[in-house]
């Protein structure tokens, strides 16, 4: 299977009941990002992907993550069979969310249903959000390769030695443009909080060095540890810091210190300073 031609700076977009972020997204094509990818928690349903595809022109719409539990596969093979009639090669289909006592099985189970529908999802267009050494090992056996959130440098480079050279990284990277170390760590300790007590993040971020009270807080020293802060300069550095340790694509989960705002000027400023 050929490595997955990612492009290296993507961005995640949030989905707006009044449809605005269907613009954005026409916005940030236009300012070059390599992909847009929309989080799971805002994938009650599978439409936002479809409809962000229809307001682009061509580039690659992902999903970080579709949650297996949430979704069944029927559904993913479906949506994949529309937009390859209408949009081919378009849908990046990230997955992830398989908890419980065998996370392993469930995803393999997941992957199988894909397999084996007609047509099937193939493993080139997809991607695991894959964090233990045997889900990465998943990631590169079943899938076009991973898509880690909450993350160091010094993981990214973990990952690409258990992913090999042909499996494609896209790590997804929280980014607040300010240089206020109290503002930009409040600005994303509520939700780093809340991902740092779901599925298989607190044991990675042990894995990483993180003590239980880093993680329980989140404090100061694991927010430093995960997240992009500062000027624009300081911001560009971690991301060439995780492009330099194997990504393939780094995906900017940018958050602005308004929490009422969009990242416009955030979104144009770090493409001015990232993308070629």
């Amino acid at each position: 299977m050929t490595r997955l031609d990612l492009g290296p700076i993507g961005v995640t977009l949030d989905v707006r009941a009044d449809g605005g972020h269907l613009a954005d997204a026409a916005m940030l094509e236009g300012l070059g990002y390599s992909a847009i990818w929309i989080a799971g928690g805002q994938l009650a349903t599978l439409d936002p992907l479809r409809d962000v595809i229809k307001a682009t022109e061509a580039i690659p719409v992902g999903s970080a993550i579709i949650p297996a539990w949430m979704h069944p596969a029927e559904d993913v093979v479906a949506l994949r069979r529309e937009l390859e009639a209408t949009d081919p090669g378009r849908l990046i289909t990230g997955l992830g969310g398989a908890h419980g006592d065998r996370p392993l099985r469930t995803m393999n189970d997941y992957l199988d249903r894909l397999d084996t529908a007609d047509p099937p999802v193939p493993a080139g267009a997809r991607m695991l959000s894959a964090l233990g050494p045997r889900m990465l090992e998943l990631s590169r056996d079943r899938a076009a390769g991973a898509l880690p959130l909450l993350v160091t440098p010094e993981f990214t480079a973990q990952a690409r030695r258990i992913l090999g050279d042909k499996a494609a990284l896209a790590v997804m990277e929280f980014v607040v443009l300010e240089k206020d170390a109290r503002l930009a760590r409040d600005t994303v300790r509520e939700p780093i909080g809340f991902l740092t007590r779901v599925g298989g993040y607190p044991q990675n971020l042990r894995r990483m060095g993180f003590t239980d009270e880093d993680i329980a807080g989140p404090s100061d020293r694991l927010l430093d540890g995960l997240v992009a802060w500062g000027d624009i300069d300081t911001v560009a550095a971690r991301v060439r810091r995780h492009l330099e340790a194997g990504a393939d694509q780094v995906v900017l989960v940018v958050r602005p210190t308004d929490p009422d705002a969009v990242p416009h000027a955030e979104w144009r400023a770090l493409a001015d300073a990232l993308i070629v």
